[in-house]
């Protein structure tokens, strides 16, 4: 009987454990199937991206108008030609909104902020056109001070060090002048004349000088001021053999180092630019490339590194530039597709991340470690995101950011 027994026991253990193992088999095929189906769609717990909050749509606008966002604080802020409009980060809901007087229209914005501060420009001064300056907190829309001035066309209003720069184009027989106001009370600092024959055409404040592309007779070239006076400390030309002709098209990528985007067209340069803090040209980097592609409008700095979305032929990538030396990095290919549109790039602390939609398999956030490319995540929307221009990630959210027709201006995702 004892023999019998003991015989048993060992039968009911591996029957039981044969039983569990049936069990965790048939789960994992459970989970492996709804990974499969469910995870692309966004509704797999552990890799999808839900909507949070959404702003409403505010009608229509034209595709020219002033378009900029900007993240302070707690405060989402959102400019257009009719209004500057504040939002609550958390809720989505409206806190402020500055609007122009009647009959007048924003007609320029500068693209950063400085202490919560930023300028904007509208229609309706003296003398007429994009001439009076005002200066908005963001935390409240208060109207900090206004100037009548008459900024130049293109990007016109900088801020930075507790500095609100403006390129004045003056009126009549007044030349050109970059001027330099207290961002916290209006009150003139310095006014800075770009050299003879030459008119600035954009600026933006870097950590320790005023930065302005200067467009001179027939060329184009860069020109650094002080801060604290305004003294001119150098000028260069873009390209020192060559040059680049005033009707390149030239953008400010980044001032730390300076980065620019030139782009001369089809028997020109067409490349990223970098400048060391004294004005020396550094490295050279082609938009276009055998390994990646065209480089398309998006591209931003971060880290000593620049990143840009491309166009591949049938597969867009992500390219990461190295600009001290304007070596590749890494790219990757695995974001895109020809079903694929990738948009969105943001590059902070060490991470790059994008989104890449398709009408037909729904959009996905990829998140990659800036200094190797290495995939840290990737996750399912489970709503479309839409045409977007940029991702902000706030607290353990990320928002989109989009501009233009009736777009929804905000929509904050979070992790499910």
């Amino acid at each position: 009987m004892r023999r019998d027994g003991a015989a048993a026991a060992p039968r009911t253990w591996r029957s039981a454990f044969g039983c569990l193992a049936a069990v965790g088999v048939l789960l994992g095929i459970v989970v492996g199937l709804g990974g499969v189906l469910l995870g692309p769609t966004g509704y797999w717990p552990g890799s999808s991206m839900t909507t949070a909050w959404e702003t409403p749509s505010d009608g229509q606008a034209p595709e020219d108008g002033v378009h900029r966002a900007w993240l302070a604080g707690d405060t989402l802020v959102r400019a257009r030609y009719d209004a500057v409009t504040g939002f609550d980060a958390g809720s989505g809901g409206k806190r402020w909104e500055f609007v122009p007087p009647r009959r007048t229209d924003i007609c320029a914005a500068g693209e950063t902020a400085d202490d919560n501060r930023v300028l904007i420009a509208h229609t309706g001064g003296a003398g007429g056109g994009c001439s009076v300056v005002v200066a908005l907190g963001l935390a409240d829309g208060r109207e900090l001070w206004r100037a009548s001035l008459a900024p130049a066309d293109g990007d016109a209003l900088a801020v930075g060090g507790g500095l609100g720069v403006v390129l004045d184009a003056g009126a009549g027989k007044d030349a050109p002048v970059l001027r330099a106001l207290d961002l916290r009370t209006g009150s003139p600092r310095w006014t800075a004349a770009v050299p003879k024959g030459c008119a600035p055409v954009r600026t933006d404040v870097a950590p320790r000088q005023v930065v302005a592309v200067l467009a001179c007779g027939e060329e184009m070239k860069l020109a650094a001021f002080d801060p604290a006076g305004g003294k001119e400390r150098w000028t260069t030309p873009l390209d020192a053999r060559n040059g680049v002709s005033t009707g390149a098209r030239v953008a400010l990528t980044a001032t730390d180092p300076v980065v620019l985007r030139v782009d001369e067209g089809d028997r020109g340069i067409d490349a990223f630019l970098v400048f060391g803090p004294d004005g020396r040209p550094g490295a050279r980097i082609q938009s276009t490339g055998d390994g990646y592609g065209t480089i398309g409008p998006q591209a931003v700095v971060s880290d000593g590194r620049l990143f840009a979305l491309t166009d591949g032929g049938q597969w867009g990538r992500l390219v990461a530039f190295d600009l001290t030396t304007g070596g590749e990095l890494w790219q990757d290919d695995g974001i895109g597709g020809a079903a694929y549109v990738v948009q969105g790039l943001h590059a902070e602390a060490g991470r790059v991340m994008a989104v890449s939609g398709s009408g037909k398999y729904g959009d996905h956030l990829y998140v990659l470690d800036a200094a190797t490319g290495d995939e840290e995540e990737e996750r399912a929307f489970r709503d479309d995101t839409g045409s977007l221009v940029d991702l902000l990630p706030y607290k353990d959210r990320i928002i989109a950011v989009r501009s233009g027709g009736r777009a929804k201006p905000f929509s904050a995702y979070e992790r499910w």
